[in-house]
This record gives structure tokens, sequence and C-alpha cells, in this order.
């Protein structure tokens, strides 16, 4: 086989692509990650079809491109988890297995996944790439929505973009969920979860892009009063997820999605809690904290 990578969208062809000729049962290449790194500088999402991985499988693919996370911003740590420490558990299910409750503290603390988001942008150093492994998915509903943040980044005014270009924000899972109304932590969260600043606009290290770096999890913006700030944070983030964007992906068993969290946001959609919806997701680390990066 040989691996190939075509744009999902010919209107859109520089984001989200579907790869190819490549199976990820027996692992990959040198030269074909290498294909695949350069296909994620280029699209930003990548969709594989047809991977029945387990998590070893998913593991040994995604170090490829880079040391891994720890799932340290899971909210059930320890004993209590299902998955390994290097697999965040994207999942309404239980230890045992069975669904959660409506009102379980894991399930309601897991809601914020449907705020528009960049994968550990909570942490002093954020995610590069986050791969999502569907083991089991809902008969309907469960998308996964991407945001193209260079192509925002593009379409904004030039007054804007000097407004935003040098600002520094911060971001915490504890403003995120509480956006939703959810305050149950623990003072050990409270401590672990405390903001941390990243950049408003970064660029690619590889292709000189630049993009906005936006997340639920940004609350502030050093040196500004909180209201002014989240009004501009919530602007920005109304205009970057503009239909025209934005790319929907509905999920089939066994795919694989790849996307680049420095250049992305996503979002999951609604589904009926009551059917299993399982998810694996690795979680490939950047090299550094965004302010130490070449703006």
């Amino acid at each position: 086989m040989t691996l190939t990578i075509t744009p999902i969208n010919p209107a859109r062809p520089d984001f989200v692509g579907e790869v190819a000729g490549v199976d990820l049962r027996r692992g990959v290449t040198a030269a074909e990650a290498a294909a695949i790194e350069a296909g994620m500088d280029r699209f930003g999402v990548l969709v594989f079809h047809d991977q029945d991985i387990n998590d070893e499988q998913q593991l040994a693919f995604s170090r490829h491109f880079g040391p891994l996370e720890l799932a340290t911003g899971d909210i059930v740590q320890g004993q209590a988890r299902r998955l390994p420490m290097e697999v965040n558990d994207i999942s309404n299910l239980e230890r045992d297995g069975k669904v959660m409750a409506r009102d379980d503290r894991k399930r309601l603390f897991s809601l914020g996944n449907m705020l528009w988001h960049s994968d550990s942008s909570f942490k002093p150093t954020p995610a590069k790439y986050s791969l999502l492994s569907a083991r089991v998915i809902p008969g309907s509903g469960g998308n996964t929505e991407f945001a193209d943040m260079r192509a925002a980044w593009d379409a904004l005014d030039a007054e804007t973009k000097a407004l935003a270009r040098d600002l520094v924000t911060e971001h915490s899972q504890l403003f995120s969920r509480g956006i939703l109304g959810f305050t149950d932590f623990t003072p050990e969260e409270v401590a672990k979860w405390q903001p941390v600043p990243q950049r408003l606009v970064r660029r690619h290290p590889r292709t000189g892009r630049l993009s906005l770096f936006l997340s639920a999890h940004a609350g502030a913006i050093q040196g500004w009063p909180v209201p002014e700030a989240r009004a501009l944070l919530r602007d920005l983030t109304e205009h970057a997820t503009q239909r025209e964007f934005v790319y929907a992906h509905v999920w089939r068993p066994h795919d694989l999605v790849m996307w680049d969290n420095r250049v992305t946001m996503h979002r999951a959609r609604r589904y009926d809690a009551t059917q299993v919806r399982d998810l694996h997701r690795t979680t490939v680390a950047d090299v550094a904290p965004t302010l130490e990066q070449a703006a």
C-alpha cells in the first residue's frame, strides 16, 4: 500500500485530509510518519478510517510524533482510572464498563468537551497533537467539530490583528468548567489547575503560519480587566468558529482522527448519553511553553 493524503473538502484544500494506504495495527515506517507529519502541517486535521486498533497500537503510532502526555487533566485518577495513564478516557463509561449516571461527577466534568477548546492549553506546555480513536460510537450524534485557527487569523481585519498580536492569556480548567456551572473541585484540583499563561497568537514552528490560540480554558488576558478580556475572547471565538472555518467529523467505528492543537480548536457535540460512546485519546506534548516559543 502507498500512503496518500487527500483533502476531504476540495473547496478547502488546506484543511482536513483523509489518509489512505496505511494500517496502524502493523505500525508505520519513519518515512510514513514523516509524510503524516507533513500532512499535519498542511491540513491541521487528518482522518484515518477503518483502524481497528488497541491502546498499545495507538500508543506506538503516537510516539512517532514526540513524547506523550500523561492524562493528568482527567478528573478521575489513580485506581479509579479505566485506561492507562498515557490514554485519556473520552467516554461515558465507569471503570466496570457501565454507562455513567446522568449526575456522575466525571460525566458532568466531561461536558466541558462540548465547549470549543484546545487540548491541554491549561498546562504550562500545551499539547501538540491529539489522536482520538473511536472504539464504540452511539447510533447518532456525538460528532466532533474542528475550527481552523489559521484561516480565522488570516480573516481578521488589520486593527484586530494588531490588538491581539502580543497579548498573553491565562488558561485553566477551573474557568472552562465554571462556564457550565461545574465548581465541584477538590482543594488538590484547585491547586493543580491554577491559570497558566499562553500566547493569544502563535507561529507554527514548521510552516511559519500565524494562528489564534483560543480555548474555553482562556479566562483572562494579562494586564486587562477581566470583563474586557472575556469580551474580546468571546468575540474572537465567535469569529473563529464561523461555519466557513469549521469541519464536522461524523464518526464511524474505528476511525482515528489526529489534529494539531496549535492551529485548531475542537468540540464534541450532543448525543444520547444512555448509549455507549467510547473513544481513547493519546496526546503528544509540545516542546515548550508558548511564551518560550518563537512569536
